[in-house]
């Protein structure tokens, strides 16, 4: 990996108002903050945002993790609640959830910390996946359960729930 020379990675540029290195130019800002960390140069690292942009990947593993994990729980509900629509899009819906338990194992396997909160997610996800299943199958609010009928780990069991 080619290395931009180091220079001041500048944080704002106020006196004239030109934006930032990282405003501008994002590319050129990682490339630079990693050439002054690995340099060791760390008077020369734009700090505030290496620290947002280091937040802002941990928000974005747990937002995939619940973003997966609602489609999950969306698409077992309608194979157990949405009859009328299961001879047409069972097989479908089984290829859903049999992927997107894999990319959750995946993004579990990248940062195991976040298992720890799928307990924390897991009923608002479910939440979500419920009103969307009945938003779109237009089944009256009984039909589905308000309250989960999997407990986490059995809904990310590849052995459960697919019959």
């Amino acid at each position: 990996m080619e290395h931009l020379p180091l220079k001041q990675i500048d944080k704002t540029d106020g006196a004239h108002g030109q934006p930032s290195l990282y405003e501008s130019d994002f590319y050129q800002w990682i490339q630079q903050t990693a050439g002054a960390l690995k340099a060791k140069a760390f008077d020369q690292v734009d700090w505030d945002n290496v620290i947002e942009e280091i937040e802002s990947m941990g928000r974005s593993e747990r937002r995939e993790l619940k973003s997966r994990l609602i489609v999950l729980l969306e698409h077992l509900l309608k194979l157990h609640y949405w009859s009328a629509e299961g001879a047409n899009n069972e097989r479908g819906w089984r290829n859903t959830i049999i992927e997107q338990r894999r990319q959750i194992q995946l993004v579990l396997d990248d940062s195991p910390s976040l298992r720890a909160m799928l307990t924390d997610i897991y009923p608002d996800a479910y939440r979500q996946a419920r009103e969307d299943v009945l938003l779109k199958s237009q089944l009256p609010e009984n039909a589905v359960p308000s309250a989960p009928p999997y407990e986490v780990a059995e809904a990310l069991s590849s052995q459960s729930l697919l019959a």
